[in-house]
């Protein structure tokens, strides 16, 4: 898919705003970011022939993730000040101190 022109849209953003400032996340974690929302491949099975070897290898990543994004919502919200620790060990892990948006 790297040579398809995609919309410009939230995914392709954020997956630029990643690479752009050089994050330690996983190649399978930035196909995560940039694909997700490209359901006629990663759902419908099109486009195919416009993969190469390691697209077909990161779907798996893009449908793993899928399954905790658009309808993975809880009816109740949960309390931002528990969550906060952990997501903000992984932002420091993977992301550096001061982003480029």
């Amino acid at each position: 898919l790297h040579n398809v022109m995609m919309s410009f849209g939230h995914d392709e953003y954020m997956y630029r705003v990643l690479v752009g400032n050089d994050s330690k996340l996983p190649k399978e974690a930035l196909y995560m970011v940039r694909f997700h929302s490209f359901y006629p491949w990663h759902t419908g099975g099109d486009y195919d022939y416009l993969c190469n070897d390691e697209d077909r290898e990161m779907i798996k990543w893009v449908r793993e993730f899928n399954k905790f994004d658009l309808y993975s919502k809880a009816d109740s919200l949960p309390d931002p000040n528990k969550l906060k620790p952990y997501y903000q060990s992984l932002i420091d892990k993977y992301l550096p101190a001061v982003m480029r948006w």
